[in-house]
């Protein structure tokens, strides 16, 4: 196969990488894992993660997770809640790997010497698809003070909005 040969493949593959990745709207997660998923842990408390595809921005996933951690906090009739444990993830998927090498060597009837110098170049075209993943702990009347607390009707009506924007442009 020829140099050109491979450039034409990846050029092809990088487009195709690209063209796959749109960005995640508000939902509960799909059959790749994209969306929101949540687990109960006692009755005031919940593991949260939204995983976002390559198209999707961390500030974006971060959002989404705080979200449905405001809503899992109102239907179950808190007021507010306060994220105990966070992390925020990225993970490199897609993309083709490129790599140069040159090197030399002798054949025949004489012994040889052969010396080769090769080296990883990186990838091009891929994506870092983010998730983020919150343990909320919920509770009822007022808020208490410090980091990481967050009213639940504050936190829906200032997030949900965006949702509608994001889903109605892709």
């Amino acid at each position: 196969m020829s140099w050109k040969n491979l450039g034409a493949i990846a050029s092809i593959i990088l487009v195709a990488a690209c063209a796959t990745a749109k960005g995640t709207p508000y939902a509960p997660a799909d059959q790749k894992g994209y969306g929101y998923e949540d687990t109960k842990i006692e009755s005031n408390r919940y593991r949260v993660v939204f995983a976002g595809d390559g198209g999707t921005p961390p500030a974006v996933v971060e959002d989404f997770a705080l979200l449905r951690a405001a809503e899992l906090t109102r239907d179950a009739g808190f007021d507010w809640f306060r994220v105990i444990a966070r992390d925020l993830s990225a993970e490199e998927k897609g993309g083709v790997g490129v790599g140069a090498g040159v090197g030399s060597g002798s054949y025949g009837r004489r012994s040889g010497v052969s010396v080769g110098v090769g080296g990883d170049l990186g990838t091009i075209g891929a994506r870092r698809f983010f998730t983020s993943r919150l343990e909320i702990l919920m509770g009822s009347g007022e808020s208490p003070e410090g980091i990481d607390v967050y009213n639940a009707a504050s936190v829906i009506e200032s997030i949900l909005p965006t949702t509608d924007t994001q889903t109605s442009a892709q």
